[in-house]
C-alpha cells in the first residue's frame, strides 16, 4: 500500500475515512474510486503523483471501507447528489480551498458534479468515461440491446433478490464485475482481495441498492440533497480544465466519452487508452497520473 497516512473527516452526515501521501504543502489532488472498488485502485497512481510534488488524498466513498454514517437512522443514500456533496464536504473538512479532482465510475461522477456546481473549488478534472452526471429524467429510455445486456447487475439490484444476492454473495458478484468490466486486465483476480474488505462495510449494500434504484427514479432521494439534485437535473456544463480518459476495452460502457465534448465548455482534452478496461487507475496508473499532472 503506497499511501503514507490515514485519517478521517467529520461532516454533517459522515465520518469519511481517507488515505493520503505526499507533502501537505503540495498541490492537492483528490482521487475518487467507484463501485465496486476502493482506494487501493490508486496505490500506484499515488506514488507517481507524490513523486511529482502533489499532496494526494483518496477518500472512501459512503458505504465503503472505514467511512461511516454518523446517525443510525440516516438514509443510506447512494444518489449522485449525495456523493457530490460528500466531496465538497470532504474538502471543507480538511480546509482545502481548491484541488484537482480525478475519478472513475461513482468517483468520476462525484468529480464531475463538483466541477460543474462548484468550479471555483476545482483546479482541474480527470474523468474516465466523460460526462458522468446522470440524466435521471431520461433514465427510462432504453439503450441498445447489447448495452442493456451489460447492465444486468443494475436490473438485478432493483429486486429484493438482487439485494439478498449482493448481501450474501458480494465477493463472488463484485469479483465477477471486475473481470467482466476489465476483460484484458490479467491482474484482476489477484488484485481483488485487497479491496474486498472495503465492500464489507455495514452500509455497503444499502448505499449500492439505493444508488441503482434512485438513478432510475424508482426510489426517493434524501431531502437534504434536493437542491443539488435540482441543479444536476439541468445537466450543467463543466468549464474547468478537463482531461477525459476513454477506456477502449471497457466491458460495461465501451469506449465512453468520445462524444461528450459538448458538455465541457472549458479546455477539454480526450485521451484514448487502448486495451484498458473500467478500472483505469489500477490498469493504467502511469497514464492516469499523467492526465492529472497535465492539469497543473
Amino acid at each position: 500500500m503506497s499511501f503514507a497516512s490515514q485519517g478521517s473527516v467529520t461532516t454533517d452526515v459522515l465520518e469519511i475515512g481517507y488515505e493520503a501521501t505526499g507533502e501537505p504543502g503540495g498541490v492537492p489532488v483528490i482521487l475518487l474510486h467507484g463501485f465496486p472498488y476502493d482506494v487501493r485502485a490508486y496505490d500506484e497512481v499515488a506514488d507517481e503523483l507524490a513523486a511529482s510534488g502533489r499532496y494526494v488524498l483518496a477518500p472512501y466513498l459512503r458505504g465503503y471501507g472505514p467511512t461511516r454514517f454518523r446517525e443510525t437512522g440516516a438514509l443510506r443514500s447512494g444518489q449522485q447528489g449525495a456523493i457530490g456533496q460528500d466531496l465538497l464536504d470532504f474538502m471543507d473538512g480538511l480546509g482545502i480551498e481548491r484541488a484537482v479532482v480525478a475519478g472513475y465510475d461513482w468517483g468520476g461522477r462525484a468529480a464531475c458534479i463538483a466541477a460543474a456546481l462548484w468550479p471555483e473549488r476545482i483546479n482541474g478534472l480527470v474523468t474516465c468515461g466523460g460526462y458522468a452526471i446522470q440524466d435521471i429524467a431520461r433514465s427510462g429510455e432504453p439503450a441498445a440491446a447489447e448495452d442493456e445486456q451489460k447492465y444486468w447487475y443494475q436490473y438485478y439490484f432493483q429486486s429484493e433478490r438482487g439485494r439478498r444476492g449482493l448481501t450474501s454473495n458480494r465477493d463472488e458478484l463484485c469479483a465477477l464485475l471486475w473481470r467482466d468490466w476489465s476483460p484484458k486486465w490479467v491482474g484482476a483476480d489477484a488484485a481483488y482481495p485487497a479491496t474486498s474488505p472495503s465492500l464489507h462495510n455495514p452500509d455497503f449494500v444499502d448505499v449500492v441498492i439505493h444508488s441503482y434504484r434512485h438513478r432510475y427514479g424508482l426510489v426517493e432521494g434524501d431531502p437534504r440533497y434536493e437542491a443539488v439534485e435540482d441543479k444536476l437535473a439541468a445537466l450543467p456544463k463543466i468549464d474547468v480544465p478537463t482531461v477525459i480518459l476513454v477506456s477502449e476495452a471497457d466491458g460495461v460502457t465501451g469506449p465512453a466519452g468520445l462524444e461528450d465534448g459538448p458538455h465541457f465548455s472549458g479546455p477539454c482534452e480526450i485521451r484514448s487508452l487502448p486495451d484498458i478496461g473500467h478500472n483505469v487507475p489500477q490498469e493504467a496508473p502511469v497514464a492516469f497520473a499523467q492526465a492529472v499532472t497535465a492539469l497543473g
